[in-house]
């Protein structure tokens, strides 16, 4: 396989799915390429590639570190305290999952994940009733 032919593709595919995305979108990509690289955290602890392990957990909290750092602490309230705590703890889990060589707490941080995955979809799809209503009503 050609490893820079697909880095490109990767590249040029996520370019066009952040152009014109939703902050509810960009959440959801910005988790979907979270989940994709605690797979390969998993996978790098189990093999014990401990160099790549290493660079795997470093991406995923940089991706932790970034969509904690995107939210709006001045206007979220409870719902804003508790993502950030659940990005803080995902993040402490991944470091003792590095740590203590135990795909297990990698398979925790993703489990979490997935179900406020699930919650951010149910945004999404709130967002485009209100936006399909909203259209409807001005026809």
């Amino acid at each position: 396989m050609d490893h820079d032919a697909y880095h490109h593709y990767h590249a040029v595919n996520l370019h066009a799915q952040t152009a014109n995305a939703s902050p509810v979108q960009l959440v959801l990509i910005l988790l979907d390429g979270l989940l994709e690289e605690l797979a390969r955290t998993r996978a790098h602890i189990a093999a014990r590639r401990y160099t790549e392990k290493a660079q795997s957990l470093d991406k995923c909290v940089d991706i932790l570190n970034g969509l904690s750092s995107a939210l709006d602490t001045d206007r979220g309230g409870e719902v804003v305290g508790n993502l950030a705590r659940l990005y803080d703890y995902c993040s402490w889990r991944l470091y003792r999952a590095g740590s203590d060589l135990d795909p297990a707490m990698v398979d925790e941080v993703a489990g979490l994940l997935r179900t406020l995955r699930a919650g951010w979809q149910d945004v999404q799809a709130q967002d485009l009733r209100r936006t399909s209503t909203a259209g409807a009503a001005h026809v």
